[in-house]
């Protein structure tokens, strides 16, 4: 990936590379293909991907993988919570087209939106949003984010974010507790951590 180009690119200029590889979460194994300029590229879901995934919790029937990458956190929710509807959104073209790659290989029933955070969502709201985001686009985009994501869950829906508490995620905790005046940490590994905000009814 050249230096300036980040995940959160909306049209990548890396050369195109693939990674296939099947993963195991909980009792669900999905064939996945990775690829290069999108989030993240390795033969393997990502660890903070992963502990988001195993520590999610439906609140309602309706969930949006913000960010998505290629679609490993939606993915993997739909195949574990088949009943949920489920959104995957993301501003990098090529993640979205292998996020509906890796759901139709997959036989998952989800909706994929290229959405500049919730730019195409308007008007739209959900019970769950889930994101591991991307720390180095700055405490402004990480700010709008979670102060958008309130607005677009219904009352009693949750906001789910993953990051290294000491790579950014504890001013992330620290900006969702201002927005929602609730974060819990639901979930912690090897730095890594799982934090929840619910929005009051």
């Amino acid at each position: 990936m050249d230096n300036n180009e980040h995940y959160f690119t909306e049209k990548p200029t890396s050369e195109l590379k693939e990674r296939n590889f099947t993963y195991k979460i909980k009792n669900e194994e999905l064939s996945l293909t990775s690829v290069s300029g999108v989030f993240a590229f390795e033969s393997r879901v990502d660890r903070a991907s992963e502990l988001l995934i195993k520590a999610f919790r439906p609140s309602g029937s309706s969930v949006l993988d913000l960010g998505c990458g290629y679609g490993a956190v939606g993915l993997f929710i739909k195949a574990l919570y088949g009943d949920q509807q489920v959104c995957l959104s993301d501003i990098n073209e090529r993640a979205i087209e292998y996020s509906m790659l890796n759901a139709s290989s997959n036989k998952l029933d989800v909706k994929v939106v290229k959405s500049d955070l919730f730019s195409a969502l308007s008007g739209i709201s959900f019970d769950d949003i889930v994101t591991n985001p991307p720390i180095a686009a700055g405490k402004k985009l990480l700010t709008s984010l979670i102060e958008q994501a309130c607005e677009h869950l219904n009352p009693g829906g949750a906001l789910w974010m993953v990051a290294y508490h000491n790579k950014g995620g504890a001013s992330l905790k620290k900006i969702m507790q201002e927005r929602f005046t609730n974060v819990e940490d639901v979930e912690k590994s090897g730095g890594i951590r799982v934090y929840r905000s619910v929005k009051s009814i």
